[in-house]
């Protein structure tokens, strides 16, 4: 299997238990290795009290997309640090895009970049995680028969 379908494998294996990011609309838009953008809508009972979305939302989203690029490869990974920087606000209706990027990966490591996007371009928020590869895959190596 080539590591784009791969890559598609997995996230639509970890998005069937990803029961946070469904519950709150997150759409993945596509993958890749070390790649991932997935969208979401600000819903009103996503407001903070000056009716601007809630940071937490912002890094669920953020937090996502970095899973889901830093997983691409079937490695179950997990996050080892991630720093959020806000530098816009998102308000009720906004559709916001993240997109994530490896930046660098070597043994068990890896550091991955995400920018989140409004609608109209607008970077509202900049995402750094840093990744730790543990034991085990993603979904299993074989790919199930075709039905």
């Amino acid at each position: 299997m080539d590591r784009q379908a791969l890559a598609a494998r997995v996230a639509r294996g970890m998005y069937a238990r990803d029961f946070a990011a469904r519950r709150n609309g997150v759409e993945i838009l596509e993958v890749g290795p070390g790649f991932a953008r997935v969208a979401m809508r600000v819903r009103r009972e996503m407001l903070n009290g000056h009716a601007l979305c809630h940071g937490g939302y912002i890094f669920l989203l953020a937090d996502s997309a970095f899973a889901y690029a830093c997983n691409a490869d079937n490695h179950v990974t997990v996050a080892l640090a991630c720093h959020i920087s806000f530098v816009a606000p998102a308000r009720e209706g906004d559709r916001l895009v993240a997109v994530a990027r490896e930046a660098a990966k070597a043994g068990r490591t890896g550091v991955y970049d995400v920018t989140v996007l409004d609608q109209d371009g607008t970077t509202i928020a900049i995402f750094r995680g840093n990744s730790y590869r543990t034991r085990g895959q993603v979904v299993p190596s074989a790919a199930p028969p075709e039905a």
